[in-house]
C-alpha cells in the first residue's frame, strides 16, 4: 500500500502541475531483481488507473551513461576504488565511526582513500566527499541542511558485485531524463542532499524539485513493509477488492 499511496501523491502532483510522469524500473541490484517483480509492477499500475508517458527505461539498459558520468567524476580525481566490506565498516577505530541510532546507515570513515586502488572489477568505486552543507527547501517538510559527508562519508558508487548503487544511478537518470519533481517517501529525505551535491558535480546547475510524503505505518515507530503481508496489491485483488477501494483505502491512509 505504500507503494500505491506514493503513485497517489506523484500523478495526483503531474494532474494538479500539468507535468508528465515517467516510468523508470530501478533494476539495479541484479542479484536481486526478476523479469517477474517488473511485470507484477506493470500489471498493478495498469489495474490502479496510472498511467505513464512514453517508454518504460531500466537502469539495467543503462550501464553506459553510468560509465559516462563516472569519467565525469574520475576526470576531477574524485573516485577512487575500495576494499572494504560492512564488517570492515563496522570494525572501524572508534575514532572514525560516527555513533548512529537505530535504522540510520553506516558512516564509511574514508580507510580506502588514500591507498591507490584501482577502479576495477571485484572491488567498490567511491566517490570522495568533503564536508559541506547541502541547503534545499522540501516542498512537504520545509527547508533542509545536510552534510552528505558527516551523514555517509564517501558515497559508493558501484559495488563489488558490479553493480551501480541507488544513490549514482537514479542521480545519473533524473539528470539524463531531465526530471523536475521527485516525490518519495521521507525514508529517503537524508539521501537528498547528497544527490544535490553529486548531481552538481555532474554538471546539474539547478537540483528538481523534492517532495517526501509521509510513510504508511503499522506502528508509530515501524513502516508497513511487504514482510507484514495481506496489505499488497496482489493480496487485495485475490481478496476480492477492486481498484476503485484499493485507490480509496490508500487515500485514506495518506491522508489525501
Amino acid at each position: 500500500m505504500g507503494h500505491v499511496v506514493n503513485a497517489l501523491h506523484v500523478w495526483g502532483a503531474a494532474r494538479d502541475e500539468g507535468g508528465r510522469v515517467l516510468l523508470r524500473i530501478e533494476d539495479h541490484d541484479r542479484q536481486r531483481c526478476r523479469p517477474e517483480y517488473e511485470a507484477a509492477i506493470l500489471e498493478d499500475l495498469v489495474w490502479l488507473g496510472f498511467a505513464h508517458e512514453g517508454p518504460v527505461t531500466r537502469q539495467s539498459d543503462r550501464d553506459a551513461g553510468y560509465r559516462n558520468a563516472l569519467a565525469t567524476l574520475a576526470g576531477q580525481g574524485l573516485v577512487y576504488g575500495c576494499t572494504c566490506t560492512r564488517a570492515d565498516i563496522d570494525s572501524a577505530p572508534p575514532h572514525l565511526r560516527t555513533p548512529a541510532p537505530p535504522h540510520q546507515e553506516r558512516r564509511y570513515p574514508g580507510t580506502c582513500r588514500d591507498r591507490g586502488i584501482p577502479l576495477s572489477d571485484g572491488v567498490g568505486w567511491r566517490l570522495r566527499l568533503d564536508s559541506g552543507i547541502e541547503r534545499f527547501n522540501d516542498v512537504m517538510c520545509g527547508p533542509q541542511e545536510q552534510d552528505p559527508s558527516a551523514q555517509g562519508g564517501d558515497l559508493l558508487l558501484r559495488d563489488r558485485l558490479g553493480n551501480w548503487t541507488y544513490q549514482f544511478a537514479v542521480t545519473v537518470d533524473d539528470d539524463l531524463q531531465e526530471i523536475t519533481d521527485i516525490i518519495r517517501g521521507i525514508d529517503l529525505l537524508p539521501s537528498t542532499g547528497r544527490q544535490i551535491r553529486l548531481a552538481r558535480l555532474l554538471g546539474r546547475t539547478r537540483p528538481p524539485r523534492f517532495r517526501h510524503h509521509p510513510l504508511v505505518m503499522k506502528s508509530p515507530t515501524d513502516k508497513l513493509s511487504k514482510s507484514d503481508g495481506d496489505m499488497g496489491v496482489r493480496d487485495l485483488r485475490a481478496a476480492g477488492w477492486t481498484s476503485g477501494q484499493v485507490r480509496d483505502h490508500a487515500t485514506a491512509l495518506a491522508r489525501l
